[in-house]
């Protein structure tokens, strides 16, 4: 039988009969009931139709464009709230207007009982009502409007796209359905996440508060923290970036378009982030570089930089040790590495250590060559990053549990203080703690997810990454204290004097002089900061990649095709931000960076997240994604969470911030006051990122306060959701 117009027509309104019963039974109550409806029966509805489309749809349109004039209409892709008359067009060149394409070039066929109209006017979709599922099968928007693309006959590659009426810009559906890639192995993914969320604070800030806060016992409230607020949120991010599959910007256009200045305050707070952190990477390097020595430099006080307190207590059990006395592992990392004693503090910061510049430089074009091709090279390096630290903490566990006086760090690392548990502090510091380590609210994991297949099980992922994070920490414990234990029997002091030193200083002065002491001190001392370098090495390539892609998803027609050229000059950003950390006061900044510029900014921007996803977005719409995705609905626990108890959990932390700000020291430097005032500065250029765009979307919105208010809280960009060979729309 030969193929006609009244044949695809008879088929078009059997195919939408059955759809349109599907949909109104009662019991589908999915996003899409006729997905699920159709996926219920043996012959596979979908397939059928899709099939009968494709063999008809060339001849059909090649009918029907014979029986209508020369010039079709086309309309252009209209934004919200606005309505553009039709245009003409014979050619391509033709379909634009102000350098905008066109769309919609007619014949187009519509798969409703609508046949005879191309797209509706906004009025007439009111008038459709709140229908999801009435879908429109149209040209692909790349096919010029005399049928041809790119001089090649439109019958022999023929697209289609079943979307809903225009809501949808040309340019986001061109950037995320049709080009987007996808990680080359779901092992990629894993890794990747790992990477990013298993940082340098597993290796000093866990060990570092767990017996801070009560030994054994903090593992409580560190669990309880776990279970009710960080692991949901690193769930809700998965699902979000997996389901929307946009960066940090351009996903609230699909969420609620009056928090996008969320995306806009996560990519500052990434750049201050890469402004520190690769600084601690290439202090990392500048020690690997000196391990390689058959005496390391740091365990003697006859080098250049020592003074004369420089007293070595290892080589000689009869020195006494004195109140000024200085270790030469802390004059190596102070007076060498860092050079501190050449400023003055924050007021004088002094000049620029031209090591650690080319240290810096080299870490950069590192990161550059890792990540500037995408997911699918970045993926590829993460097997060597994500994986090498985890070989380097058994050896160094192994090796540790055998020197004389592990013992003693292991029982002052677990041993339970329970009274420590009345305290607010130690819920506080377990609530910051598992935030900081999985890592939710940087944009990275609405980044990496974007680039999963649409059903990959984000949950399973969820689950397996954030133990894996957590076990992670919990084992980075075992590996300091074993030698924490091993210095204090050295030195014949108690485990709490030899590990007063935080932070950065507990891996370079204090775990590398219990190195340097060790039997085959080189070997351990290499492969211990070649583990540092690749811990922070993917955390880098996840945190620069969630700028990179939330940049390329918001701007696809000025950087979707010079993705080599903006990574370029994001990293000479970075680099160029960093310079005021590579100065001699350079660890005075870095310290500021670290407790202000990140933390309660970070803690905010999330919180607004929580809050837009559940309560403007609405956590049964957000539900509803996740069983379109996974096939199943979050239990009521997740539900729980994501309503109440995660805002709740960061409100808590953020209060617990302000009501008593960190009191800076470093070394025998103080911070001065005005510093405060200065972090809190820093702090704010992020997150007023948020307010000023609420107030420049209510402003820029046409209509009354409330209409601009429901305008600017509804979602204005559909998202695709991929059913074989076919995408649709979620409205």
């Amino acid at each position: 039988m030969r193929n006609n117009g009244s044949t695809l027509y008879i088929w078009g309104l059997s195919a939408m009969a059955y759809l349109e019963q599907c949909q109104r039974r009662p019991k589908v109550k999915s996003l899409i009931p006729s997905r699920y409806c159709l996926l219920q029966t043996k012959q596979n509805w979908m397939n059928w139709i899709q099939k009968i489309i494709h063999l008809r749809f060339t001849d059909f349109r090649q009918r029907i464009s014979a029986k209508m004039e020369r010039k079709p209409a086309c309309n252009e892709s209209p934004s919200l709230g606005s309505e553009k008359e039709p245009l003409t067009c014979r050619t391509r060149s033709e379909c634009k207007k102000d350098g905008q394409l066109l769309r919609n070039c007619k014949p187009s066929l519509r798969l409703s009982e609508e046949l005879n109209k191309v797209h509706p006017s906004p009025g007439e979709r009111a008038e459709l009502g709140p229908l999801p599922n009435k879908y429109l099968a149209v040209q692909s928007p790349e096919a010029p409007c005399n049928g041809t693309r790119n001089g090649v006959d439109e019958s022999s590659t023929q697209t289609l796209t079943v979307i809903p009426s225009c809501r949808a810009e040309v340019q986001h559906l061109q950037a995320e359905v049709w080009e987007r890639e996808t990680w080359s192995k779901k092992i990629d993914f894993l890794l990747s996440v790992i990477g990013y969320a298993v940082d340098l604070g597993n290796v000093w800030r866990f060990p570092y508060i767990c017996y801070q806060n009560g030994g054994g016992a903090f593992l409580i409230p560190y669990v309880i923290m776990a279970v009710f607020g960080g692991i949901p949120l690193f769930y809700m991010e998965l699902a979000l970036g997996q389901y929307h599959r946009s960066g940090c910007i351009s996903i609230w256009r699909k969420i609620c378009p009056l928090f996008k200045g969320i995306g806009y305050a996560i990519c500052i707070i990434a750049f201050y982030v890469a402004s520190y952190y690769n600084t601690i990477i290439a202090w990392a390097l500048y020690y690997l570089m000196f391990s390689f020595r058959g005496e390391l430099p740091w365990t003697s006080c006859h080098n250049e930089w020592n003074t004369e307190n420089c007293t070595n207590y290892f080589h000689n059990s009869s020195v006494t040790w004195f109140n000024n006395s200085i270790s030469p592992a802390e004059e190596f990392y102070t007076r060498l590495v860092l050079q501190i004693h050449k400023s003055k503090g924050l007021q004088e910061l002094g000049g620029i250590s031209w090591q650690l510049t080319l240290c810096l430089l080299f870490i950069f074009t590192v990161v550059y060559f890792s990540i500037w091709k995408g997911v699918k090279t970045s993926g590829k390096v993460v097997w060597v990053t994500a994986t090498f630290p985890y070989i380097v903490l058994t050896l160094l566990l192994i090796r540790g549990a055998t020197l004389p006086g592990a013992w003693r760090g292991v029982i002052f690392y677990l041993q339970p203080k329970w009274d420590k548990l009345l305290t607010t502090q130690v819920w506080v510091d377990a609530a910051a703690q598992i935030f900081f380590s999985l890592g939710p609210g940087f944009g990275v994991l609405l980044a990496f997810a974007s680039y999963n297949k649409f059903h990959n099980n984000c949950y399973q992922d969820a689950l397996v990454t954030s133990t894996v994070n957590c076990m992670t920490s919990f084992m980075s414990g075992f590996v300091i204290f074993t030698v924490l234990g091993y210095m204090a029997e050295m030195r014949n002091l108690e485990v709490s004097e030899v590990a007063k030193d935080t932070g950065p200083s507990l891996l370079f002065i204090t775990y590398a002089e219990a190195i340097a002491n060790m039997p085959a001190s080189t070997f351990f001392a290499v492969i211990f900061f070649l583990m540092l370098i690749t811990l922070g090495l993917d955390s880098t390539f996840a945190g620069l990649e969630g700028v990179i892609t939330a940049v390329l998803d918001e701007f696809p027609h000025v950087w979707g095709k010079r993705r080599e050229l903006f990574v370029f000059l994001l990293i000479a950003v970075c680099f160029l931000g960093s310079l005021s950390t590579l100065t001699f006061g350079g660890a005075y900044m870095v310290k500021l960076f670290e407790e202000y510029a990140t933390g309660p900014a970070v803690l905010t921007v999330v919180f607004l997240e929580a809050i837009a996803v559940s309560w403007f977005y609405g956590i049964n719409q957000f539900c509803r994604n996740v069983k379109e995705m996974l096939g199943f609905t979050p239990g009521w626990f997740w539900r729980i969470c994501w309503v109440a108890i995660c805002p709740l959990f960061l409100l808590f932390i953020i209060c617990s911030f302000l009501s008593s700000p960190p009191d800076l020291r470093l070394f025998n430097y103080k911070y001065p006051n005005w510093t405060v005032v200065l972090g809190y500065s820093i702090g704010t250029s992020s997150f007023i990122c948020v307010p000023v765009y609420m107030v420049y979307r209510l402003a820029s919105t046409p209509g009354s306060l409330k209409e601009r208010f429901i305008k600017s809280i509804t979602p204005e960009t559909a998202t695709e959701i991929p059913m074989g060979a076919i995408h649709m729309n979620a409205v």
